[in-house]
C-alpha cells in the first residue's frame, strides 16, 4: 500500500463528491465530468491494488487477509457501482450517488492503509 496513493485518491474522491453535490444543488444530471473523474479515480484504485497484490505476492501479509481483500476488492467495484447506479437515475439525484460512492471509498482506502501498515509490522 503507498501511502501518497491513498492521499491520492482521497483528494480525487472528495473533488467527486463535491462535484456529485454540485450538480444535486444544480438540479442536473451527471455529465463527462463526472465521468473523466470516476474514471480517474478507478484507475488510480486499480494502482492501488495491483501494488497491493504486488506486495502480498511478495511475502508480505496483514494479519486480517481476508478483511483487507474483501476492503480491496470491494473498494475497486465502488466507484463502478456507483457510476452505473448515477446513469440509471433519472433525476437530480444521480449526483448524490456518486458522491456518497466517492466518500465512500475515500473512508475505505484509509482503512485499507490502516489494516496495511498495522498488521505490517
Amino acid at each position: 500500500m503507498s501511502t501518497p496513493l491513498v492521499v491520492a485518491i482521497s483528494v480525487v474522491a472528495v473533488a467527486l463528491a463535491a462535484l456529485g453535490g454540485l450538480s444535486t444543488a444544480l438540479r442536473r444530471r451527471i455529465g463527462t465530468a463526472h465521468l473523466a473523474t470516476t474514471a480517474l479515480l478507478e484507475l488510480l484504485l486499480v494502482v492501488q491494488a495491483v501494488v497491493a497484490t504486488a506486495a502480498l505476492v511478495g511475502g508480505q501479509r496483514p494479519v486480517e487477509l481476508a478483511t483487507f481483500l474483501a476492503y480491496l476488492v470491494s473498494v475497486v467495484l465502488l466507484p463502478v457501482a456507483g457510476l452505473l447506479w448515477a446513469r440509471t437515475e433519472p433525476t437530480r439525484w444521480a449526483g448524490t450517488v456518486l458522491g456518497v460512492a466517492a466518500l465512500a471509498v475515500a473512508v475505505m482506502v484509509w482503512r485499507l492503509l490502516d489494516l496495511w501498515e498495522v498488521t505490517r509490522g
